[in-house]
């Protein structure tokens, strides 16, 4: 039997819709209106790299312009609406979805255990009811308040020391939950202090829990094969979402379908029923560009954004030059539903500056007037976000195009 084929531009635009890329990028952006901005993407990704705004904060942005860092804050320390924990990275997941996480929960606690033993070294074990302690009977705490006599490193990243490591721990299997950050370290509580709310409520169980990941996955992306499903909140095993499209499929839950990629080449996904009816009543973008951030939930899988975009990104901050191709830190950037190139922007906020040193154009990509209007348009937006709102360019700032 033919499967139905949705092309690589309807298939850009349904995905950009899942994504809330599709619409212009208005309306309010705190309270409940964020809050079903998050659901609708399912979590946002925290990074602590700040060489224009955090991350977290130029995804909304990105999306809600009149966004303002101290919306999400609201949502996730007060209402608690909101809580922090792991998907494929560190992120803000709303707190309805809370009871799923129990599965990784009870999944992290032994793997991480042995796993962290080699990395971190085996000591922490015997400091994690210690530490549970301190919290019990001190309140919320970072790893500056635990472990004061143990040793420290030289301040590395990854260089923790025992007491650092159980609180890790206990976060990661569950038992603490971050209630804030201080300069953007965590700050840790009991979980039941934290989220009083949805601590208690009982463990789903596995079945339910997969069945719950698979289609809400399925639903953020529009279409995606099994290890996509399985990648997308990093929540259950490639086999155990292999399997649930395979029951979904005889069941007619969900269809096949073949992806037109930016090559012309086709796809085998799953999706909905409908889906090619669906992409086709979706209006086109708006004719602006967007600066996203490079942890952009529609961009964090390199290989389908490369796929279905023709775009092949990666941050470069490890690469040394001379083989560095872009900047430290690059941005990519959207039109429409394409995406036109990347740009490396920084806020010089001792000056109150948004500097733009280079951008690069994808290619066939050029810089006419029009286009050099949306895109200064939107550094100016950003800039104004920041509160970098003078603009800079480098000499030889354009790079082609």
């Amino acid at each position: 039997m033919t499967l139905p084929v949705l092309d690589n531009t309807s298939a850009r635009r349904l995905f950009l819709h899942r994504h809330a890329l599709i619409e212009p990028p208005s309306g309010p952006a705190k309270g409940a209106d964020l809050l079903s901005l998050i659901h609708r993407l399912g979590f946002v990704q925290v990074d602590s790299i700040n060489t224009v705004e955090r991350a977290h904060h130029m995804i909304l942005w990105s999306r809600r312009q009149s966004y303002r860092p101290g919306n999400l804050a609201t949502l996730l320390e007060k209402d608690r609406s909101l809580f922090e924990h792991w998907t494929h990275d560190a992120s803000v997941i709303p707190s309805a979805f809370f009871c799923y996480w129990k599965l990784r929960f009870s999944r992290d606690a032994a793997r991480i255990r042995a796993r962290w033993a080699d990395w971190h070294g085996s000591e922490f074990h015997g400091k994690i009811e210690e530490v549970l302690a301190h919290v019990r009977e001190n309140g919320h705490c970072g790893s500056g308040d635990v472990g004061e006599d143990e040793k420290r490193g030289k301040g590395g990243w990854w260089e923790w020391h025992p007491s650092k490591t159980a609180l890790e721990y206990l976060w990661r299997s569950g038992q603490l939950s971050i209630c804030h950050r201080r300069n953007f370290a965590k700050i840790y509580d009991l979980t039941e202090r934290v989220l009083p709310h949805h601590h208690g409520l009982p463990d789903p169980g596995e079945a339910i829990t997969i069945d719950w990941a698979c289609n809400a996955a399925l639903d953020r992306l529009g279409f995606a094969t099994s290890g996509e499903i399985a990648a997308f909140w990093d929540l259950i095993k490639p086999d155990e979402a292999k399997d649930w499209c395979a029951a979904a499929l005889r069941r007619g839950a969900i269809d096949e379908v073949q992806i037109e990629g930016a090559d012309g080449t086709l796809r085998r996904c799953f999706a909905r029923p409908g889906l090619v009816a669906e992409a086709a009543g979706l209006p086109e973008a708006p004719n602006r560009i967007r600066i996203l951030s490079p942890f952009d939930p529609a961009l964090r899988d390199r290989k389908r954004a490369e796929r279905l975009f023709g775009f092949f990104y990666r941050i470069e901050v490890f690469v040394p030059e001379p083989k560095r191709q872009f900047g430290y830190y690059v941005f990519p950037v959207m039109e429409r539903d394409r995406l036109i190139g990347r740009i490396d922007a920084k806020c010089l906020r001792s000056d109150g500056a948004l500097s733009v040193r280079a951008f690069w154009p994808e290619p066939g990509i050029r810089m006419g007037a029009g286009r050099m209007a949306r895109l200064e348009a939107e550094l100016a937006r950003l800039g104004q976000f920041t509160d970098c709102r003078g603009l800079r360019f480098a000499d030889g700032w354009l790079r082609g195009g």
